[in-house]
């Protein structure tokens, strides 16, 4: 039977919430289209003799690309640590971490994840790898991935499929849809995936092949929502009425200026020919002629030349407008508007900084509570692949830490005094401490030369 390739996914998840995130999907693209700019249109009237102006400040791209940089511009750090393991040990299984982050550029993707989770509700980690095939990290915005949960256990994954179309055919025939699945058959984690056309028909793959984990190497992060929510909230729906009202008071005013700066000429009892070739140019010169045929109680009038100027005084309340609707999307993200206008009389010391941002920080906490367990079984599960696929010699007594960085200059002094702390408890490595502040390009010439000089 034909069937579509949404149809297809469909088929793939049980229970009522698997139509539920088919139809969110639509949604999230909406979602997507708004903060590129897109979709931020409107309708306007089509009895007007002229053409308003539609004019977008894209404030919604700005405030969540400012909020994922402020979360994960500094990288946070994953830090292994065992309380039975020796120093070593565990310095060798963070190299290898180190070096499956590295060439996974996770810093970078990092950052791109959160903007899509804050944009589209959730975010899946996907891990990579094979026998003799280093694990790799990826991230999948929500639109590309549909996934299921354990009856009794909503934060345990029991399927995930992948999917995208690979080819813009609009002939359903020649269309290519690329579909991935994680399952967990008795214990085993199980991987089908294939190429399919538009009409859900199977071409290329499609055999189930075990990928030797008891456990489905992917993790969703879901951005916000309530206890067992599964699809999450949009940052971005909370601002598309602000946005709306922006683009609206912008726009009415570019087309207030463009009919109400310019003065009118205005004729009184002028004759017509008269004006046939009036000039507006410095030093022009006008014939203006009276028209005979303009009468007053008998008497001959006066043609006259004049400026109409236009009462154009409403500046002050539109500002009060714009700043405050602007104003209301900075709050929404507890983002703080450090414009320099903003910041006249404010003393910009470490610790007024910090105030500032407090809002921003402790909303990027609450997000903390989804991303550090996420991160936590990302190290986890990126080490068991390396015992598995490359065997890696791994021990199993450790634990990670996740260190939350934000972009404050004062953050740094603090963390600084705080890992040297860590250095003279035996906690962390000197080499580690020089490679992290970049006291030296060579850490262990640069110890060298300490030890050397003590």
């Amino acid at each position: 039977m034909n069937i579509s390739p949404m149809q297809m996914v469909l088929t793939e998840l049980n229970g009522l919430y698997g139509p539920a995130v088919l139809e969110d999907i639509g949604n999230t693209i909406r979602l997507y289209e708004f903060y590129d700019g897109k979709g931020q249109n409107w309708t306007v009237s089509s009895g007007l003799d002229y053409k308003p102006t539609k004019k977008r400040v894209n404030f919604v791209k700005k405030l969540i690309n400012r909020e994922a940089g402020f979360m994960f511009a500094r990288t946070p750090e994953i830090n292994l640590k065992s309380e039975i393991t020796d120093g070593d040990s565990v310095a060798h299984v963070q190299r290898i971490l180190n070096d499956v982050l590295e060439k996974s550029r996770f810093k970078g993707k990092l950052i791109q994840a959160a903007k899509d989770c804050f944009i589209g509700k959730r975010v899946a980690i996907k891990i990579s790898g094979g026998f003799g095939r280093e694990p790799r990290i990826t991230f999948r915005p929500s639109f590309e991935f549909v996934y299921s949960t354990a009856d009794d256990d909503c934060d345990r994954l029991d399927k995930i499929i992948f999917f995208y179309q690979v080819n813009n055919e609009a002939e359903r025939g020649r269309q290519r849809i690329w579909k991935q699945k994680y399952f967990l058959d008795n214990s085993r984690c199980i991987l089908n995936e294939g190429i399919y056309d538009g009409f859900g028909r199977l071409l290329e793959g499609g055999q189930d092949i075990d990928t030797g984990l008891d456990f489905i190497p992917c993790y969703v992060i879901v951005n916000g929502g309530l206890t067992g929510d599964l699809m999450g909230e949009s940052d971005v729906a909370e601002l598309i009425d602000l946005q709306n009202a922006y683009n609206h008071l912008i726009s009415d005013d570019a087309d207030a200026l463009k009919f109400n700066m310019f003065p009118q000429t205005v004729a009184t009892d002028a004759k017509a020919e008269s004006l046939e070739y009036l000039r507006l140019s410095p030093g022009a010169l006008v014939d203006l002629q009276t028209d005979p045929a303009v009468m007053c109680d008998g008497q001959s009038r006066q043609a006259k030349l004049e400026k109409l100027e236009s009462g154009f005084g409403y500046s002050d309340r539109f500002e009060a407008a714009v700043n405050r609707t602007k104003n209301d999307m900075y709050d929404l993200m507890s983002i703080p508007n450090v414009s320099l206008e903003q910041l006249k009389g404010l003393m910009q010391s470490g610790k007024s900084m910090k105030a500032l941002y407090w809002e921003l920080i402790s909303r990027c906490e609450e997000k903390w509570a989804s991303w550090e367990p996420a991160l936590q079984w990302m190290a986890y599960a990126v080490l068991k692949m390396e015992a598995i696929y490359m065997q890696a010699d791994i021990p199993d007594a450790y634990y990670a830490e996740i260190e939350h960085l934000y972009p404050i200059l004062e953050d740094d002094f603090t963390e600084m005094a705080n890992d040297r702390q860590e250095v003279a408890a035996g906690l962390r490595s000197r080499t580690n401490y020089i490679q992290k502040w970049g006291v030296a390009p060579d850490a262990q010439a640069e110890l060298d030369r300490v030890k050397a000089e003590g």
